[in-house]
């Protein structure tokens, strides 16, 4: 992962946990009703991918175990993983994308209510995403993927396509990048990528056409699942915050302008709320910066949150970066991962940063937009998340209404009982995240993530359920009260 120059270390050190009554008196964790969303406390695990379903996106008993096991804190809300909507192969990620997925969901909901007692709410999030291919080794590359066209022989002087072929294998980078295309280049160093300005393919020019059909029926689904909502996922490197980046140049009313590329995110939630009906919890996620070169700006992102609140969507989750565009060049065989870049890096902050620190880059972008949305005259709950481990700093951002909710993901995966032990005066007992982004390391490889923090600990519990490996523990040990 790309790091700051300055490789400044800090750790987190949270010191002034609240006793109990000043956790019961405390903002984090008073109720909120605003519209269709309603919840206990003001705390929210967003959405992390855990790689345990099968390659078919059924649940299984480990995707089961691995939210009970967050439900057991307590947290207001948990958003399930990205969940696709479509019913194609993407290895061990959920699926959404057929009637034959709800009876499975269906048991995560069910545990889910069981382990909180009722006091969490469910959602689940709907995302989109366009073909990726790994790196090919060169000499695939040029002997099954490139397209051989004229520029390939006037620049080559062949005329043959095997003449070309066999000439590009064993070419040096240099002459490769005069004769390849841009986009052919970074196919081969980069593996192929899919873009929403492909229109020149007739099912990315489609995708208006179809995606509003693909995520209402995915929403219906989730509601007869049994969650209390879905959120639609909006961010990072995936199908529809490319729609609304200013990367996006469509010429087709859907691209190009800020209003353009607004149209399909607003088309799709119009869609979702038909098919699910007014009363039901529907909100996106979505960045307050793209964090790339010529990428959506948090002015950009404040237009987007008033026409998104305008519209009626029940809350609006806010990260920011993550992007394929300045991500990490994947080495052959393995496939780009858009975590790995300085907007990656903004997404998922390191212990090692520059002096604004890896705890909370996100709150004031998030805050500019949520007073933005004030002033529209819009009460849109809005969460923040990004680093936020500390009582006093989520309590901080709650009075200074800088956001409504809390999202806490990697310190929730440390520690699924941070919500309970805090409510409850006991926040000592917390385990506190380190940020070595030791989770998303295994989330890059798409491998079982767990924490470092415990994912060694109690082996010899009655019970442990371990990776296949037979080194790693699943879920966090229980909380050991004193």
């Amino acid at each position: 992962m790309w790091k700051p120059a300055e490789k400044i270390r800090f750790t987190a050190k949270p010191e002034n946990w609240p006793d109990k009554d000043a956790a019961l008196a405390s903002k984090l964790f008073s109720s909120l009703s605003v519209g269709n969303l309603e919840l206990n406390h003001r705390t929210w695990v967003p959405a992390m991918v855990p790689w345990r379903a099968t390659e078919q996106g059924d649940v299984t008993q480990d995707v089961i175990d691995w939210y009970a096991r967050f439900a057991e804190g307590q947290p207001g809300a948990i958003v399930v993983e990205a969940t696709g909507i479509r019913d194609v192969a993407s290895g061990p990620l959920l699926r959404i994308g057929h009637d034959r997925y709800i009876d499975g969901l269906s048991k995560v909901v069910q545990a889910v209510r069981e382990k909180s007692k009722g006091h969490t709410k469910i959602y689940i999030q709907l995302i989109d995403f366009l073909n990726i291919r790994r790196r090919p080794k060169p000499e695939k590359y040029f002997e099954r993927f490139l397209k051989i066209t004229e520029d390939h022989r006037k620049r080559t002087g062949f005329v043959r396509d095997e003449e070309i072929r066999d000439f590009l294998a064993s070419a040096p980078k240099e002459t490769l990048a005069h004769i390849l295309s841009e986009r052919e280049y970074e196919s081969l160093e980069r593996g192929y990528r899919e873009r929403v300005t492909d229109t020149e393919l007739e099912h990315i020019r489609d995708l208006p056409k179809v995606l509003p059909g693909l995520f209402s029926d995915a929403a219906l689904r989730a509601k007869q699942a049994g969650f209390d909502g879905v959120e639609l996922h909006y961010a990072h490197a995936y199908t529809m915050a490319s729609f609304l980046s200013r990367l996006n140049t469509r010429e087709d009313g859907y691209g190009a302008t800020l209003e353009g590329r607004k149209r399909l995110p607003l088309e799709v939630y119009e869609a979702v709320r038909l098919a699910v009906g007014t009363d039901y919890t529907v909100g996106c996620r979505m960045l307050s910066e793209d964090c790339v070169k010529d990428g959506t700006t948090l002015n950009d992102a404040v237009d987007i949150a008033v026409s998104f609140a305008g519209a009626g969507m029940d809350f609006l989750s806010f990260s920011r970066g993550g992007k394929f565009e300045d991500a990490a060049q994947p080495n052959v065989g393995q496939a780009i991962y858009p975590y790995t870049g300085q907007s990656g890096y903004e997404c998922m902050p390191h212990f090692i940063s520059d002096e604004a620190g890896p705890f909370g880059r996100n709150i004031d972008p998030t805050a500019a937009i949520k007073h933005a949305l004030k002033a529209e005259g819009y009460a849109t709950p809005v969460v923040v998340a990004g680093g936020i481990h500390d009582f006093e700093q989520a309590e901080s951002i709650l009075k200074g209404e800088q956001a409504d909710i809390i999202g806490i993901a990697r310190q929730a995966l440390a520690d699924p009982d941070w919500f309970r032990k805090v409510f409850t005066g006991q926040g000592e007992a917390v385990n506190v995240c380190k940020y070595s982004n030791y989770c998303e390391g295994l989330d890059q490889k798409h491998k079982v993530v767990t924490c470092q923090l415990w994912d060694r600990l109690q082996l010899d519990d009655e019970d442990v359920d371990m990776t296949l490996d037979g080194k790693r523990r699943k879920t966090a040990p229980k909380w050991r009260k004193k």
